[in-house]
Parts: C-alpha cells; sequence; structure tokens
C-alpha cells in the first residue's frame, strides 16, 4: 500500500486527511488492496454488498441488462473512482447492477461498518472519512439524477446534446474528451450504434457539433 498513499491522499475519500496519516486510517478500518484480472467481477449484480472501493489503478465499468436483454453502461470506471459507495450503505439489498474489470484492476476494499462506526481513538481523521463518505454519497445521487434525466431524452440528438454537455460543463471547455469509444457511448446512451453514428452525422452537418473520435466541441 505504501506506493499508493499520495494516490489515496487526492480521491474525495481521502480529501483532507494528511497523508503520514492514511496508513494508520487504513488500518483502523481494515481496508484491504484486491487484485482482478479483466473480466473479473469486482461486484455481482443480485448479490448483497458489505463494502465499497477506491480503484487503485486500471478500468472498469458497471453495468446491467434490460428487459430486452441490452446491455446498459451505468458507468465507467478509472483509477480513483468510487465502487459500491451506495450499495454498501444498504447492505440488506442486493446489488442491482454488475462492476468488471476491463484490464488488470487494484481496488482498495473498505468494509462499510468499519468507515461508520465510532472510532475507539476519536481520532479526527476518521470523523474526516465518514464526513467524505456521505459527500460521496450525496454527489453520486446528483450523478445519478442527472444520468436518468439523460435517459428520458425523447430523441437520440437530445440524449447526445444532454451527455456532452454535462461533460464539456465537467471539463470546464467547449472541445473535450469522453472516456468511450463509440460502442460505449451509444450503450451508455442506451441507443443502437447505428442511430447514435448517424445522428453524430447529422448534427455535425448541422454545425452543432464537431468531433473526431473521442474529441468533440461544441459549436
Amino acid at each position: 500500500m505504501t506506493g499508493c498513499i499520495e494516490d489515496l491522499a487526492q480521491t474525495k475519500l481521502f480529501s483532507g486527511i494528511p497523508p503520514a496519516e492514511i496508513p494508520d486510517l487504513i488500518d483502523c478500518i481494515h481496508a484491504r488492496r484486491v487484485e482482478y484480472a479483466k473480466g473479473d467481477f469486482i461486484v455481482e449484480e443480485g448479490r448483497n454488498v458489505y463494502d465499497f472501493g477506491i480503484m487503485l489503478s486500471g478500468h472498469g465499468q458497471s453495468f446491467k441488462w434490460d428487459a430486452a436483454d441490452r446491455l446498459i453502461i451505468i458507468t465507467l470506471l478509472e483509477k480513483g473512482s468510487e465502487i459500491g459507495v451506495m450499495l454498501a450503505a444498504c447492505p440488506e439489498h442486493k446489488s442491482p447492477v454488475s462492476v468488471q474489470a476491463l484490464d488488470e484492476v487494484s481496488v482498495l476494499r473498505i468494509p462499510y461498518n468499519r468507515v461508520i462506526a465510532q472510532c475507539p481513538k476519536g481520532c479526527p481523521k476518521h470523523e474526516r472519512l465518514l464526513r467524505n463518505y456521505i459527500a460521496i454519497v450525496a454527489e453520486k445521487g446528483l450523478v445519478l439524477h442527472e444520468r436518468i434525466d439523460c435517459l428520458l431524452k425523447p430523441t437520440v440528438r437530445d440524449k447526445i446534446l444532454t451527455y456532452l454537455l454535462r461533460v464539456s460543463h465537467e471539463q470546464n471547455c467547449r472541445t473535450f474528451s469522453i472516456p468511450m469509444n463509440r460502442k460505449a457511448m451509444a450503450d451508455y446512451l442506451n441507443v443502437e450504434r447505428s442511430a447514435l453514428s448517424r445522428e453524430l452525422s447529422h448534427m455535425k452537418r448541422d454545425k452543432l457539433i464537431d468531433y473526431h473520435r473521442n474529441s468533440f466541441r461544441l459549436e
């Protein structure tokens, strides 16, 4: 874990906690590092979730299958991403999604009960960790709302614009890159890949956007 301390200090969960204090905190909450091979499931749909994680390296995705047996990508995950934060807070409910490693992945897994339990030492860093966790849960709720808002748009064009506007806002720039290829983007927006490609071409023709591969510009 020694080589990951500086990276953990940059995550939302450990925000405001001095790097020198993180190793003791990790021991206190019984966190452990777990390695996954490409294709391994980090979380499986239908299973109870009792801990959550921070991705230390690699890439993954959370997804589920709809009634028509189509894959729906919920989120794309990378180094620093949180995994199962909201699920761990409701361990009596089975996970509605799966989380899978897209390449070799390393995850810091953290027992939820150890985070919310009162620290026997009453240390400020444990209290800060709990406040950070609550803030992450709140943020996840807002992101989920934004995702639902995107999926509820009536047309493919509306879905694309809603998504691109959000990414542009997050990166604070009208020229930006998205973290997915066309297939993943189609899955994320829950549209056919051919329909996505066709509408992107039409939007470029109409001078709403310009793009090359994963780079986009809002006109």
